[in-house]
């Protein structure tokens, strides 16, 4: 069966779980955990993946990877993917139920990059500004890439704005080419 299709359906059972339970925002945080733990740290998958790891500890591990005090919606979900030998799968059922826990709530993932570090009252207008587009909540993210010179690059969705003045010298750069 397809990895994706797998994924999906533990990820809308959890999250149709989570919400009868009203956990599903703990829940969230702690697959937004295991997310960024598998990110960080490439050898859990391949641990994971390792037949010859009991599942006992590969069921220690995964909770540790998902914070400090996973939920116990949590800790069931991984019991029940270790039990059907699905643990392979579980990094892409932790990102779609984020995916799909985001869509139910009308939540955007929104970064501005800037040259330099903004104030919180400039974040929070542009913040609201993805708001006001999108007619929904923004979890937003800021970085600071000194490379872009000037300015600023907005992503959200599908849009990008990018208003930065390294953008603008290479525009300048490929005209002056022509």
């Amino acid at each position: 069966m397809n990895l994706g299709v797998i994924s999906m359906r533990y990820a809308k059972a959890l999250l149709k779980s989570s919400v009868q339970a009203s956990l599903e925002e703990a829940v969230y945080a702690d697959m937004q955990t295991l997310s960024q733990s598998y990110l960080q740290v490439p050898e859990l998958r391949f641990t994971i993946d390792n037949p010859m790891l009991p599942k006992e500890e590969k069921e220690k591990l995964l909770l540790t990877a998902c914070g400090k005090t996973p939920t116990e919606q949590t800790q069931r979900f991984i019991r029940l993917v270790l039990d059907e030998d699905r643990e392979n799968a579980l990094q892409f059922m932790a990102n779609s139920y984020i995916t799909l826990y985001r869509k139910q709530r009308n939540i955007t993932n929104g970064k501005l990059i800037t040259a330099a570090a903004v104030s919180p009252d400039v974040e929070q207008k542009m913040r609201q500004m993805v708001e006001q587009n999108t007619k929904g909540v923004v979890e937003f993210q800021t970085e600071v890439n000194p490379d872009i010179i000037g300015g600023f690059i907005l992503e959200y969705d599908t849009y990008r704005m990018d208003a930065s003045v390294q953008s603008k010298l290479r525009s300048i750069l490929t005209q002056l080419k022509k």
